[in-house]
C-alpha cells in the first residue's frame, strides 16, 4: 500500500478520528453503566455527553473530505483492544479488568488529543476556520476529560492496591 498524501491523508485522518471516537463513545456507554467506582462512573458520564457531540462534529467535518469512519489498522487495533477489555470486565467483573478497560479508554482519548493536534495544524495550513475552531475545542476537551479520567484511574489503582 502506498503512503497517503494530500486529500487522501486528510480523509484517512478523519476516518481514523471518527472510528476512534466511536470506540470512545461505545466504551463510555458501557463503563458509565458498569464501572464499579461511582466517581469514575460520573466522570465517564460527563465525558460521554461531550464525546457524543464530538463524534457528530467529526462525522460532519469528515464528510467534507469523504470520510465515513472507515476502520484502518490503528483504529481497528485500539477498538479491538477496548472491546476485549470491556467484554472481560463485564463477564468476570474483577476490579483489575475494569481498571484495564478504564486504562484503554484513557489511551483512546489520548490518541484523540494527538489527532486533534494534527487536525488543528492542517486546518491552520489550509486556512479552514471552521475546522480550526472545532479542532481547538476538541483538543481542549480531550485534554480536560483525559485529566479527569487519569485522576480517577490513579485513585482506582490505590483502591485496588489496598485490597
Amino acid at each position: 500500500m502506498s503512503a497517503k498524501t494530500g486529500d487522501q491523508f486528510i480523509k484517512h485522518e478523519f476516518d481514523e478520528a471518527i472510528a476512534v471516537q466511536q470506540s470512545v463513545v461505545d466504551a463510555e456507554i458501557s463503563l458509565a453503566e458498569n464501572h464499579p467506582v461511582s466517581s469514575a462512573k460520573s466522570a465517564i458520564k460527563d465525558a460521554l455527553k461531550r464525546d457524543k457531540a464530538y463524534l457528530k462534529d467529526l462525522e460532519t467535518l469528515g464528510a467534507r473530505h469523504g470520510a465515513t469512519g472507515e476502520v484502518e489498522d490503528v483504529a481497528g487495533g485500539l477498538s479491538s483492544l477496548m472491546e476485549e477489555k470491556l467484554n472481560k470486565a463485564k463477564s468476570e467483573g474483577a476490579d483489575g479488568d475494569y481498571y484495564e478497560a478504564h486504562a484503554v479508554l484513557l489511551n483512546l482519548k489520548r490518541k484523540q488529543m494527538d489527532s486533534a493536534g494534527g487536525m488543528l495544524k492542517i486546518a491552520r495550513a489550509q486556512k479552514d476556520i471552521r475546522l480550526r475552531d472545532a479542532a481547538k475545542e476538541f483538543e481542549r476537551a480531550q485534554k480536560e476529560t483525559s485529566k479527569s479520567l487519569a485522576t480517577e484511574l490513579a485513585n482506582y489503582a490505590v483502591q485496588i492496591a489496598k485490597g
